[in-house]
């Protein structure tokens, strides 16, 4: 396993890891919300990690950020995903030009007194082809209506504010911060999914709905997302997917401290696992355009969703039959690794999995 960076030596984290982990199968339940590991992490001041100090944040670098991503997945995948969501919004509102809004809005997100997610898949890889937008946006004095619907909002029903997007006619499109008390905001119920319930994800409709001028975040521009980073195939998403592997790998320890002859299986996934988290903290730390292919988005999602995969149906074989349990970490771990075949991942990505999948052999993308 790689080194944990200065951010996460401070006791207060390594308490919030040891918690997230003993509270991990609590979200297994139905209509499980992680309420309290979000107030954990507000009391570890991990809420504040991606907010500028000047708005009572702490502001780390992406390299901090994506190793601590890493450690809180390892501990509880459900939790650290509904932050991902939550990081996702606050990114968009700190990229903003809208001073007044961020000044409104930042100080209050540093806690966990207020929940922000996001509603941008439509932008980036969800519903891409349909011929009408998913939201579509209609420019008047004010500011804008919105009409249609979001796919897929973590925490739908637990947000205060959906940084979200539309497209106009001329096909530019904007990122808005929308409250979701505005009228004509519906949003659906929980889809019950294979893992992963606790995120509460959801459909918002938006009926016509009137953001003024003060709640604009980015655009009118061609391609928004483009424009704030962060989308489909981040080092986000494959830093979960390393830490959900270091969960899956610890356990097949634990099975290996009572049967030796696992420790040749459990050493090849732990070299593995030690060399995908150096190469992204490598990338995660280089701001420089000029990466070599291997440390692309691309293919450290790839070789990340790969490990995770593999490590989750091991850990599962060498629990044995328990592990075949539903209530048994292993059998969570492996409906879990299946979120990231879909999660925010792009086509190159799923080719190379599904190429692996048919034992087609490896694809560089």
């Amino acid at each position: 396993m790689s080194e944990l960076p200065s951010l996460t030596e401070f006791e207060s984290f390594q308490t919030l890891l040891k918690n997230l982990r003993q509270q991990s199968s609590e979200l297994n339940s139905p209509d499980a919300w992680p309420a309290d590991q979000l107030r954990e992490m507000s009391a570890a001041e991990v809420l504040g990690w991606l907010i500028p100090d000047e708005f009572g944040g702490s502001g780390i670098s992406n390299a901090d950020l994506t190793a601590g991503y890493e450690q809180l997945a390892a501990a509880c995948l459900a939790s650290t995903f509904v932050l991902t969501q939550r990081n996702a919004a606050i990114q968009r509102i700190v990229q903003s030009e809208n001073e007044s809004l961020k000044k409104d809005l930042l100080p209050d997100l540093v806690t966990d007194e207020l929940f922000a997610t996001v509603g941008i898949s439509h932008l980036t890889t969800s519903r891409q082809h349909l011929s009408q937008p998913a939201v579509a946006a209609e420019r008047v004095d004010a500011g804008y209506f919105l009409s249609g619907e979001i796919p897929w909002v973590t925490g739908a029903d637990k947000a205060d504010i959906i940084v979200c997007g539309g497209t106009l006619e001329n096909n530019t499109q904007i990122l808005v911060a929308l409250e979701t008390i505005t009228q004509g905001v519906e949003i659906a119920p929980a889809v019950p999914l294979m893992a992963l319930n606790s995120s509460r994800t959801a459909t918002v409709k938006l009926n016509h709905v009137f953001v003024s001028l003060e709640f604009l975040l980015h655009g009118p521009v061609e391609n928004v997302m483009k424009q704030t980073g962060g989308g489909a195939g981040s080092y986000t998403t494959s830093a979960l997917a390393v830490g959900h592997a270091a969960n899956a790998i610890r356990l097949i320890c634990e099975e290996a401290d009572r049967r030796p002859e696992l420790n040749e299986i459990l050493q090849p996934f732990a070299a593995e696992h030690a060399a995908i988290s150096a190469d992204l903290s490598q990338a995660a730390g280089d701001s420089s355009d000029a990466s070599p292919p291997n440390l692309s988005a691309e293919a450290l999602r790839q070789r990340s969703n790969s490990l995770a995969l593999r490590a989750s149906q091991a850990c599962l074989a060498a629990s044995k039959g328990a592990g075949f349990v539903a209530s048994h970490p292993a059998s969570r771990l492996v409906a879990e690794a299946m979120f990231f075949l879909v999660w925010s991942c792009p086509q190159p990505v799923v080719l190379g999995n599904l190429r692996e999948l048919a034992c087609a052999g490896f694809h560089d993308v």
